[in-house]
């Protein structure tokens, strides 16, 4: 029952669950940029370009022979396409951190109010203050 244990405290510590929730985050953020660019994106660079559809892009590297003998292709529009979205998501990120780091800057150079007096500090006050009289 001691692996049990370990294991329920390692699965319920506070970073292993912002992980597991960033990426979850991460993976749908991932499928939307992947849709920004293919139907967004592509489709006016591939209209600039002579309406080419980059998923289309291949070279046949062997004819087909008939049905049961497929061409042999190299589908580097679909490389170009995944490139794509990598770069557009990697930019996405580093503004999404770049901001966030501006905001942290922000309140660290916010100044903090001075804390307040303990209970020794106060009566040491008083103290003088009734010295002072």
């Amino acid at each position: 029952m001691k692996f049990i244990d370990d294991f329920k405290a390692f699965a319920m510590k506070g970073n292993l669950i912002d992980m597991a929730v960033g990426i979850i985050i991460g993976a749908a953020f991932g499928k939307i940029i992947s849709s920004f660019v293919a139907d967004v994106v592509m489709p006016p660079l591939g209209l600039l370009i002579g309406g080419v559809n980059f998923t289309d892009l291949k070279v046949v590297l062997k004819s087909a022979v008939d049905a049961t003998h497929p061409a042999v292709t190299l589908n580097y529009g679909n490389f170009l396409q995944v490139t794509f979205d990598f770069l557009i998501v990697a930019l996405a990120i580093f503004l999404v951190l770049k901001a966030i780091l501006a905001a942290k800057k922000k309140e660290e150079a916010a100044p903090a109010a001075p804390p307040a007096p303990t209970k020794e500090e106060t009566l040491l006050t008083e103290i003088r203050d009734l010295l002072k009289k």
